[in-house]
């Protein structure tokens, strides 16, 4: 190599050099540029900043939440059942980073908040169309929420995808079925965009699973992963709720919402509600 094109620092006693043909760069690798130069405040507020990254953070983290439940639902199709494990356990992690985002928030005071807040317009975390998605793969499925993304093609694309798919609990009773365990024909073919009602018989399934875990104890497992990944859910939300509550009180939130109110009543919303009820049962 010609040491015209060779750059090396001593850093620490350690030689490090490269060079602009030895291969892609950190900054190329990870587009930093781009990312570095997303961050548009509207106001000179010194909080605004961290408002935005963290917002834009957690999209990031919502992102790759959907690959690995993409993944993950793909794998369940395919009895796949432990690389699906895999995938929910790390979104599990990944929903306890995001659940740590609203610490990082909540340093923001109310009067800081409300130097910026009407800048935002009607922006709202509500019109996410990642975290809609999200909840419409994990089977809360409202078809009314999907109506806040007309006019955004690729948004309302993605989030009405998901919500006409079976969600991770409907193939995840489709698995059981091919197991061989006895799951009602309406929940293995139904209208998937419709909200789940919870059933004594699959109660009766899972209960099955749970009082003889030899014989189905991946299935055993992979229902426990569900259950870790839904506390997660929570906790995320449940933090949500209690940072909104402490920076704007019981103000209507900037897209239209109730604010501390609908965040309190997503609270009560049960994604896998017989894994559960099934533990008063046994």
């Amino acid at each position: 190599m010609s040491e015209r094109f060779r750059t090396s620092v001593d850093i620490e006693g350690e030689d490090i050099h490269w060079s602009p043909e030895g291969g892609m760069s950190y900054g190329a690798y990870l587009k930093l540029d781009r990312i570095l130069s997303a961050q548009a405040p509207l106001s000179d507020e010194h909080d605004e900043l961290m408002f935005i990254v963290i917002h834009q953070a957690s999209e990031l983290w919502l992102k790759l939440c959907l690959h690995e439940l993409d993944a993950a639902i793909a794998c369940v199709r395919e009895d796949q059942v432990r690389p699906a494990m895999k995938m929910l356990a790390r979104i599990a992690r990944v929903q306890e980073n995001l659940s740590q985002s609203w610490s990082i928030l909540a340093t923001m005071t109310p009067a800081d908040y409300l130097k910026f807040r009407d800048r935002l317009g009607q922006s709202s975390g509500f019109q996410s169309f990642q975290y809609r998605a999200m909840e419409y793969r994990l089977g809360n499925k409202n078809p009314a929420f999907a109506k806040v993304f007309k006019g955004e093609p690729e948004a309302e694309r993605i989030v009405l995808g998901a919500l006409r798919s079976p969600s991770l609990y409907d193939e995840t009773l489709r698995l059981a079925a091919r197991m061989g365990l006895d799951v009602p024909a309406g929940k293995l073919e139904r209208d998937w965009s419709e909200p789940y009602e919870a059933s004594e018989a699959v109660e009766a399934m899972w209960r099955e699973v749970y009082l003889d875990t030899r014989t189905w104890w991946e299935l055993y497992e992979f229902a426990e992963k569900l259950v870790d990944l839904e506390q997660k859910f929570q906790q995320w939300r449940f933090n949500h709720m209690k940072t909104v509550e402490r920076i704007i009180g019981f103000r209507r939130g900037t897209g239209g919402s109730g604010g501390v109110s609908y965040l309190v009543k997503a609270l009560d919303i049960r994604l896998f509600p017989e894994l559960w009820t099934v533990r008063t049962k046994l």
